[in-house]
């Protein structure tokens, strides 16, 4: 028996070694799992301030996270797909994931505006309260799941308010704004268009050219510093603040849902702790980089103006009607409005104690 057993050890190692899994079949017997590349649709050129930097700053973080295991290879909007076809593509798996803002996804998902900027708040500290600790993650990939779109979602950054519109005169009333053709995005755009705007959306690089060829009067976009990289100042010159529609924007990192099943766990909590991390990146780097662009869009003769009490009213009256409008029209708008509007009133009995007004 003693000169058995090495045979029968060693027998028994090759049997069961031949039948478990190996680091490039299972994450959960090896903690780097197998090297991975990702295709990354982005919505947005990487040149652009905060905006497409932001991407870069995700896969540079993935990387170091992953030790290298998982790699981002980012396409520029339309080197695989249009900016406006990346939540089809990735559901489709024509591409492994997308970057973008669900806001886009408005003609499909009348609620995906909800999980991306809502007009009047809140902001970004509220807003990841209810995403993270509320039902907000919940709700967001229960949107896409039974709306047929095969994806998986993740938050991947957040910015804090923008500008809210950049206009060729001055507008003191609701008079000013009818019949105006206006470049506006998400829920904002929805109020901008009760109020007598013709509204469109457009991505980022085609809003200047529109500008520049009358196809467009006015446009909003982004924060100071990344409008400023656009250039409006040069084709309209009033630039309206507060940021009443966005004062908190989500970009969101979409993966086709069976792509990111084959994911091991490891590389899938690797991507999750990046895109968490980029979303502090995001908040601190771009508050950094306002106040010196409205410093220079002041110096070169931009009118940098403040909403009337009176407009602002207006704006909020009209995005209540709105948000009422939407919710009879459409049951799961309804079941996310109730949803957050429950959590900002219960958050609401913290806020209004805790923080300076």
């Amino acid at each position: 028996m003693i000169r058995f057993l090495p045979s029968l050890l060693a027998a028994l190692i090759l049997l069961f070694g031949c039948s478990g899994p190996t680091s490039s079949e299972s994450g959960s017997s090896q903690p780097s799992g197998r090297k991975i590349r990702i295709e990354v649709a982005s919505f947005i050129p990487l040149s652009v301030n905060v905006l497409g930097e932001q991407l870069t700053h995700i896969a540079e973080e993935l990387e170091a996270i992953s030790g290298g295991n998982v790699e981002l290879e980012i396409f520029e909007p339309g080197a695989l797909v249009g900016a406006l076809e990346i939540l089809d593509a990735v559901s489709g798996g024509k591409v492994d994931a997308g970057y973008g803002a669900s806001g886009f996804w408005a003609g499909k998902l009348s609620a995906a505006p909800l999980f991306c900027s809502i007009p009047f708040g809140p902001d970004n500290s509220e807003f990841l309260s209810w995403l993270y600790q509320g039902n907000g993650m919940k709700l967001y990939q229960e949107m896409y799941d039974t709306s047929g779109f095969d994806v998986k979602v993740l938050v991947c950054a957040m910015l804090p308010p923008e500008t809210s519109g950049w206009f060729a005169s001055e507008i003191k009333s609701a008079d000013d704004l009818k019949d105006l053709k206006m470049r506006f995005f998400g829920l904002g755009g929805v109020v901008m268009g009760k109020l007598g705007v013709s509204v469109s959306v457009l991505p980022g690089g085609e809003i200047f050219p529109a500008l520049e060829k009358g196809v467009i009067d006015a446009t909003e976009y982004s924060l100071p510093s990344i409008d400023e990289s656009q250039g409006f100042h040069k084709l309209v010159n009033f630039n309206y603040f507060p940021g009443w529609h966005q004062q908190a924007t989500t970009h969101e990192l979409i993966f086709n849902k069976q792509f990111w099943n084959r994911l091991t766990p490891t590389q899938q909590a690797q991507i999750e702790s990046a895109c968490k991390s980029s979303i502090v990146h995001s908040i601190a780097y771009s508050e950094a980089l306002q106040s010196a662009a409205l410093k220079r869009n002041i110096e070169r003769g931009v009118n940098v103006k403040t909403w009337s009490p009176e407009m602002l009213e207006l704006y909020k009256a009209t995005w209540k009607e709105v948000a009422a409008e939407e919710s009879a029209k459409n049951p799961f708008f309804k079941k996310v409005w109730e949803d957050l509007t429950a959590f900002r009133e219960d958050y609401a009995t913290w806020a209004d104690r805790a923080f300076l007004k």
